[in-house]
């Protein structure tokens, strides 16, 4: 199974190479103006449709994240533990 920065350069190598046959014209394909243009457009849209996904997607995990009430009881425990242990050794709090 790939992982997923495998997948993903794979996606930008094969879009790369077309894009640039294409653009540069290394393999002479008839097309319109327009198509051109938004071809040649087509890495600028791609990076915003990214920065939409990756946006997206942190904000769902972070919507979805689970609080670990458990651990925080736990680290809260910890930290008395260590300012007694760092009283009985002369460290004082405020």
């Amino acid at each position: 199974m790939a992982t997923k920065l495998a997948q993903w350069l794979t996606a930008l190598t094969i879009f790369s190479i077309t894009w640039a046959t294409v653009t540069f014209q290394w393999v002479p394909v008839p097309l319109d103006s327009a198509v051109k243009d938004v071809i040649l457009l087509s890495p600028i849209y791609l990076l915003i449709v990214f920065a939409c996904y990756s946006l997206a997607t942190i904000g769902y995990r972070v919507y979805t994240f689970n609080d670990c009430e458990g651990a925080a009881e736990e680290l809260k425990q910890e930290i008395e533990e260590a300012r007694k242990d760092l009283k009985k050794r002369g460290f004082k709090f405020s």
